[in-house]
Protein backbone atom coordinates (compact mmCIF):
# COMPACT_ATOMS: atom_id res chain seq x y z
CA UNK A 1 0.00 0.00 0.00
CA UNK A 2 1.02 3.59 -0.49
CA UNK A 3 0.53 6.67 -2.59
CA UNK A 4 0.87 6.79 -6.35
CA UNK A 5 4.42 6.38 -7.56
CA UNK A 6 5.58 4.32 -4.59
CA UNK A 7 6.08 1.18 -6.67
CA UNK A 8 3.15 -0.89 -5.43
CA UNK A 9 2.55 -2.60 -8.77
CA UNK A 10 6.21 -3.31 -9.50
CA UNK A 11 7.05 -4.58 -6.03
CA UNK A 12 3.74 -6.42 -5.67
CA UNK A 13 4.07 -8.31 -8.93
CA UNK A 14 7.67 -9.28 -8.12
CA UNK A 15 6.64 -10.40 -4.63
CA UNK A 16 3.75 -12.47 -5.97
CA UNK A 17 6.08 -14.17 -8.45
CA UNK A 18 8.65 -14.87 -5.72
CA UNK A 19 5.99 -16.37 -3.42
CA UNK A 20 4.11 -18.22 -6.17
CA UNK A 21 0.92 -16.28 -5.46
CA UNK A 22 -1.65 -14.53 -7.63
CA UNK A 23 -1.08 -10.79 -8.09
CA UNK A 24 -4.12 -8.51 -7.88
CA UNK A 25 -3.70 -5.03 -9.35
CA UNK A 26 -6.15 -2.81 -7.49
CA UNK A 27 -6.07 -0.16 -10.21
CA UNK A 28 -7.58 -2.68 -12.65
CA UNK A 29 -10.74 -2.73 -10.52
CA UNK A 30 -11.50 1.01 -10.66
CA UNK A 31 -14.67 1.83 -12.58
CA UNK A 32 -14.42 3.98 -15.73
CA UNK A 33 -15.81 7.06 -13.96
CA UNK A 34 -13.11 6.89 -11.29
CA UNK A 35 -10.41 6.42 -13.91
CA UNK A 36 -11.69 9.44 -15.83
CA UNK A 37 -11.82 11.50 -12.64
CA UNK A 38 -8.21 10.67 -11.79
CA UNK A 39 -7.06 11.22 -15.38
CA UNK A 40 -8.62 14.70 -15.17
CA UNK A 41 -6.54 15.39 -12.04
CA UNK A 42 -9.44 15.20 -9.59
CA UNK A 43 -8.83 13.10 -6.46
CA UNK A 44 -11.26 10.38 -5.50
CA UNK A 45 -13.49 10.88 -2.49
CA UNK A 46 -14.18 8.24 0.15
CA UNK A 47 -17.54 7.65 -1.56
CA UNK A 48 -15.67 7.00 -4.83
CA UNK A 49 -13.23 4.63 -3.13
CA UNK A 50 -15.70 2.46 -1.19
CA UNK A 51 -17.19 0.50 -4.12
CA UNK A 52 -13.70 0.09 -5.56
CA UNK A 53 -12.36 -1.27 -2.28
CA UNK A 54 -15.34 -3.62 -2.14
CA UNK A 55 -14.44 -4.93 -5.63
CA UNK A 56 -10.81 -5.43 -4.61
CA UNK A 57 -11.94 -7.21 -1.43
CA UNK A 58 -14.31 -9.44 -3.42
CA UNK A 59 -11.47 -10.41 -5.77
CA UNK A 60 -9.18 -11.17 -2.83
CA UNK A 61 -11.90 -13.27 -1.20
CA UNK A 62 -11.93 -15.52 -4.26
CA UNK A 63 -8.21 -16.11 -3.66
CA UNK A 64 -8.35 -16.37 0.12
CA UNK A 65 -7.51 -20.07 0.33
CA UNK A 66 -4.39 -19.85 -1.83
CA UNK A 67 -3.28 -16.37 -0.83
CA UNK A 68 -2.52 -13.37 -2.98
CA UNK A 69 -0.48 -10.20 -3.20
CA UNK A 70 -2.43 -7.03 -3.91
CA UNK A 71 -1.30 -3.56 -4.96
CA UNK A 72 -3.78 -1.03 -3.59
CA UNK A 73 -3.31 2.49 -2.28
CA UNK A 74 -5.33 1.77 0.91
CA UNK A 75 -4.37 5.21 2.22
CA UNK A 76 -6.56 5.28 5.33
CA UNK A 77 -7.18 2.93 8.20
CA UNK A 78 -10.81 2.66 7.10
CA UNK A 79 -9.72 1.74 3.57
CA UNK A 80 -7.36 -0.95 4.86
CA UNK A 81 -10.13 -2.34 7.07
CA UNK A 82 -12.55 -2.44 4.15
CA UNK A 83 -9.93 -4.05 1.92
CA UNK A 84 -9.08 -6.78 4.46
CA UNK A 85 -12.66 -7.48 5.62
CA UNK A 86 -13.29 -11.23 5.89
CA UNK A 87 -9.87 -12.26 4.62
CA UNK A 88 -8.28 -13.63 7.78
CA UNK A 89 -4.68 -12.59 8.43
CA UNK A 90 -3.50 -9.79 6.14
CA UNK A 91 0.00 -8.31 6.13
CA UNK A 92 0.36 -4.74 4.91
CA UNK A 93 3.56 -3.33 3.45
CA UNK A 94 3.71 0.46 3.29
CA UNK A 95 5.90 1.70 0.46
CA UNK A 96 6.88 5.35 0.82
CA UNK A 97 9.39 7.87 -0.41
CA UNK A 98 10.05 11.58 -0.45
CA UNK A 99 7.48 13.72 -2.26
CA UNK A 100 10.21 14.70 -4.72
CA UNK A 101 11.05 11.10 -5.59
CA UNK A 102 7.39 10.15 -5.92
CA UNK A 103 6.63 13.18 -8.13
CA UNK A 104 9.60 12.36 -10.37
CA UNK A 105 8.39 8.78 -10.77
CA UNK A 106 4.86 9.93 -11.56
CA UNK A 107 6.14 12.44 -14.08
CA UNK A 108 8.14 9.75 -15.88
CA UNK A 109 5.45 7.10 -16.21
CA UNK A 110 3.13 6.85 -19.19
CA UNK A 111 -0.30 5.31 -19.67
CA UNK A 112 -1.45 5.66 -16.06
CA UNK A 113 -4.26 8.00 -14.99
CA UNK A 114 -2.60 9.16 -11.78
CA UNK A 115 -0.01 11.81 -12.41
CA UNK A 116 1.94 14.20 -10.19
CA UNK A 117 -1.05 16.54 -9.80
CA UNK A 118 -2.79 14.01 -7.51
CA UNK A 119 0.23 13.37 -5.28
CA UNK A 120 -0.44 16.23 -2.81
CA UNK A 121 -4.01 15.04 -2.17
CA UNK A 122 -2.84 11.46 -1.70
CA UNK A 123 -0.15 12.53 0.76
CA UNK A 124 -2.72 14.62 2.65
CA UNK A 125 -5.11 11.64 2.82
CA UNK A 126 -2.46 9.13 3.88
CA UNK A 127 -2.80 7.72 7.39
CA UNK A 128 0.48 5.87 7.94
CA UNK A 129 -0.23 2.38 9.23
CA UNK A 130 1.17 1.44 12.62
CA UNK A 131 1.05 -2.31 11.96
CA UNK A 132 2.67 -2.51 8.51
CA UNK A 133 6.18 -3.14 7.33
CA UNK A 134 7.38 0.36 6.43
CA UNK A 135 9.80 0.51 3.51
CA UNK A 136 11.44 3.51 1.91
CA UNK A 137 11.38 2.91 -1.85
CA UNK A 138 14.85 4.20 -2.64
CA UNK A 139 16.35 0.66 -2.93
CA UNK A 140 15.66 -1.49 -6.00
CA UNK A 141 12.33 -3.34 -6.24
CA UNK A 142 14.22 -6.63 -5.91
CA UNK A 143 15.83 -5.48 -2.65
CA UNK A 144 12.42 -4.41 -1.34
CA UNK A 145 11.02 -7.85 -2.18
CA UNK A 146 13.93 -9.47 -0.31
CA UNK A 147 13.08 -7.36 2.75
CA UNK A 148 9.39 -8.23 2.55
CA UNK A 149 10.08 -11.96 2.22
CA UNK A 150 12.40 -11.81 5.23
CA UNK A 151 9.76 -9.91 7.23
CA UNK A 152 7.03 -12.41 6.33
CA UNK A 153 9.20 -15.30 7.48
CA UNK A 154 8.91 -18.89 6.37
CA UNK A 155 5.65 -19.98 4.79
CA UNK A 156 3.32 -22.07 6.94
CA UNK A 157 3.29 -25.50 5.32
CA UNK A 158 -0.19 -26.24 6.76
CA UNK A 159 -1.52 -29.04 8.92
CA UNK A 160 0.12 -32.42 8.61
CA UNK A 161 3.24 -31.12 6.88
CA UNK A 162 6.58 -32.47 8.10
Amino acid sequence: MGVAGSGKSTVGSLLAARLGLTFVEGDDLHDPAAMARMAAGRPLTEADREPWLDRVNARLRTLRDGGAVCACSALTGAARGRLARGLGPVAFVWLHGTPELLAARLGARRGHPVGPVLLPSQLATLEPPADALSLDVTPSPEELVDRIVAWLGPADPGPGAP
